[in-house]
């Protein structure tokens, strides 16, 4: 089955994105449809929802659309760090809801789970904990994305210059360095524990430098390409998304 027929017969891909207030949830939607426009807004109904009207009632079942990629739809939980019982409810009344649905193009394919790196407690919040702990997202894969992760960069170069590094030889390591804190760091720690964690992600990617125009989110792609099990769902989220050609062609060479 090529592309056109496979859009034909699902419609789109359709991701939930959770997360903090100020995640950079919005500017990692932009880079994945290559743009930097708002999205526009729809109801179930499929009609255009008024931006002011979003901001005062929140609807989990409004989609995001972005003008560059309308193969994408997006679904926001907006309000869910606190922990509230009321917002979990709905969030996973909604994952459930979409778990149950016979039409292959009204489940959810994928979740987007974002975690700010740059906040001075980067303690997992109640409401982080409890989806990974309570929430029963059945088959549906969930991808931790580690937003902001640049801000660990600071720390990672004040470590170098620490132990005798130059600032120049600090500065080009400490990339590298942050990740190999965060690799034997607690956030992963907790996240992959089971003794913590009931229901852990399927996997992380750390996204550093998002809001930069020459931002790279293709790991993001590539790694949640990684997890779609269905064969159908992978060839069709690979053929909407726009940013990773390598990976357009790696699956076109293999399908």
């Amino acid at each position: 089955m090529d592309p056109s027929q496979i859009r034909e017969r699902i419609g789109r891909f359709r991701i939930l994105v959770i997360g903090r207030a100020n995640a950079g949830k919005t500017t990692i939607l932009q880079r994945v449809c290559s743009t930097r426009e708002n999205p526009e807004i729809y109801n179930s109904a499929g009609e255009k929802v008024g931006i002011t009207m979003l901001r005062g009632l929140h609807n989990i079942e409004n989609e995001m659309v972005f003008k560059s990629n309308p193969g994408f739809r997006f679904h926001d939980s907006r309000g869910f760090e606190a922990g509230g019982e009321s917002e979990f409810k709905m969030v996973k009344a909604f994952i459930a809801d979409r778990s149950k649905e016979v039409r292959l193009s009204h489940q959810l394919h994928a979740i987007w789970y974002c975690i700010p790196m740059d906040e001075a407690c980067r303690a997992f919040t109640q409401g982080e904990i409890k989806f990974f702990s309570q929430c029963d997202t059945g088959n549906i894969p969930v991808i931790v994305l580690f937003t902001k992760f640049d801000a660990l960069y600071d720390e990672a170069y004040v470590q170098l210059k620490s132990k005798g590094a130059s600032m120049k030889v600090a500065a080009e390591l400490a990339p590298k360095h942050a990740e190999e804190l965060f690799v034997i760091g607690p956030q992963l720690k907790f996240l992959y524990d089971p003794k913590e964690i009931r229901r852990p992600p399927k996997c992380h990617i750390c996204l550093p430098n998002m809001d930069r125009d020459d931002a790279d989110c293709g790991p993001l792609i590539k790694r949640t390409a990684e997890t779609l099990d269905n064969e159908v769902l992978k060839q069709l989220f690979v053929s909407t998304q726009l940013t990773n050609l390598e990976l357009c062609m790696k699956y076109a060479v293999e399908m």
